[in-house]
């Protein structure tokens, strides 16, 4: 079982629980119906095959039929998706379904609004392991959709050495030097900063990519220009939207934003129901 379908049992099941007693007690369950559902505002579309999913969950014979593919631009008032089938699954599916499907959208639409202040700029708008848990694999999904790229997924597919770090090895030289010795050649290791000097430590270290963490967009600058394409150069820290055509000229390659993920909202969709003619 992947994480997704996991994820979508343990939604159903935290929903549903030992039956839904209006459902149950109000619609046979040989009842046939459709349910359309439709945007409220507009938005980037994602999570489509998520959905679907929770209604296949509980009745492989449903019937989902997108009218959009992720990524697609919907308008106020546009029908997204119908999903045909027992009238049952319909009603027990609808509220985690829409739950999945506003919540990535959300993401994909707080995402394309940040690369859209990016267009023309040569450098990577990433997101960072602030998700939800249990739910990072999908947002990280979605900040695809977007038009954004993913840092790492967890602590287990890529080398970040931060602060603390730093202070158990007892400094950025010992920490470099004692990690290339453990992991492979092909890995490369970055290295968290927050001064001009630690830049320069990391630099002699031999660090592959520098973060530059909560510096202002002066000390970025004269980072930037001491790294000198040596290292990539990745910013962090207190990053707004407004703030982005600034770090990109400033010379980095790599813009990390934690708000593409904990603070993009949820965006409004709703599913009529209709019985079956």
């Amino acid at each position: 079982m992947n994480s997704t379908e996991h994820l979508i049992k343990i939604a159903l099941k935290e929903d549903i629980g030992s039956g839904d007693i209006t459902t149950d007690n109000l619609v046979d369950p040989d009842l046939e119906g459709k349910g359309v559902i439709i945007a409220k505002e507009p938005f980037i579309i994602a999570g489509l095959d998520v959905a679907c999913q929770v209604f296949k969950h509980l009745n492989a014979n449903v019937i989902f039929i997108p009218v959009y593919i992720d990524g697609n631009l919907v308008k106020e008032g546009e029908t997204i998706a119908t999903v045909k089938g027992k009238l049952r699954a319909l009603l027990l599916g609808e509220r985690t379904a829409l739950n999945f499907l506003q919540r990535l959208s959300g993401i994909a639409t707080c995402v394309r609004s940040y690369v859209d202040e990016l267009k023309n700029k040569r450098v990577r708008l990433v997101d960072t392991r602030k998700t939800t848990p249990g739910w990072r694999v999908l947002e990280k999904y979605a900040v695809r959709v977007g038009g954004a790229h993913n840092h790492r997924m967890g602590l287990y597919d890529g080398v970040l050495i931060k602060d603390n770090h730093i202070a158990a090895c007892g400094g950025i030289k010992k920490a470099v030097d004692r990690i290339r010795t453990r992991v492979s050649h092909l890995v490369k290791i970055e290295v968290e900063v927050s001064t001009l000097d630690q830049v320069k430590d990391a630099l002699k270290a031999g660090a592959d990519v520098i973060m530059l963490d909560n510096m202002s967009i002066e000390q970025i600058k004269e980072a930037a220009a001491f790294i000198d394409e040596k290292a990539l150069v990745e910013v962090s820290g207190n990053v707004t939207k407004s703030g982005l055509k600034s770090l990109a000229d400033a010379g980095v390659d790599i813009i990390s934003v934690g708000a593409l993920t904990h603070s993009a909202g949820c965006v409004d969709i709703s599913m009529r129901i209709q019985t079956a003619d």
